[in-house]
């Protein structure tokens, strides 16, 4: 089992950055480091699945005509309309219905751990199907983390399972992991 929404929850209890994302160096190192690892100069448009408080966002919009995130935690999405208010975003737990579009971007950054194999199975599965010619943008933490999957091994399952794509790790550093996932006529 993934981790459930009440966790979620409880991470932003009382707060709508508990990871610092707004000021955090680390933090806004790694979001320029992602931007920095996108093969693409501008996206019509891009989906960013657990887009927490929309802080990754900010260093994305600019560079797409479109751009949804959609997380869990209500707090969350608010901070997100605040911080980006040119961008969509959607309140909704995965597993769920993903929006419809013609995205040429999917980021998932540091949301892969807090799913299980057979979610990241179908997640992989309905990026295939909806979208194969897209970019996937991968952060992974390398840390500890307190749930069943580890950063790592989550990405290595997802990778697997979406096999319209070829990764390849752009950066890494002892923190976290940048991984791009290109369609295969692409690689």
């Amino acid at each position: 089992m993934g981790v459930g929404r009440d966790h979620l929850n409880a991470l932003y209890a009382g707060t709508s950055d508990p990871w610092d994302f707004a000021h955090s160096d680390y933090e806004q190192a790694k979001f320029a480091a992602t931007r920095a690892a996108l093969s693409r100069p501008r996206y019509t448009s891009a989906f960013e699945l657990g887009c927490g408080n929309g802080q990754l966002a900010r260093h994305l919009v600019k560079i797409c005509d479109r751009y949804t995130g959609m997380d869990a935690v209500a707090i969350a999405i608010e901070a997100a309309r605040k911080a980006v208010p040119e961008a969509h975003f959607i309140c909704d737990f995965y597993p769920c219905p993903l929006p419809t579009g013609d995205f040429d971007l999917l980021i998932l950054s540091e949301i892969l751990y807090f799913l299980d194999h057979d979610t990241l199975t179908k997640l992989a599965s309905e990026i295939s199907t909806a979208w194969p010619h897209a970019d996937v943008l991968c952060v992974s933490w390398l840390g500890e983390t307190d749930h069943d999957l580890q950063g790592e091994e989550a990405l290595e399952t997802f990778a697997r399972a979406l096999a319209t794509h070829y990764f390849d790790c752009i950066a890494q550093t002892d923190g976290y992991r940048i991984d791009r996932g290109l369609p295969r006529g692409q690689a």
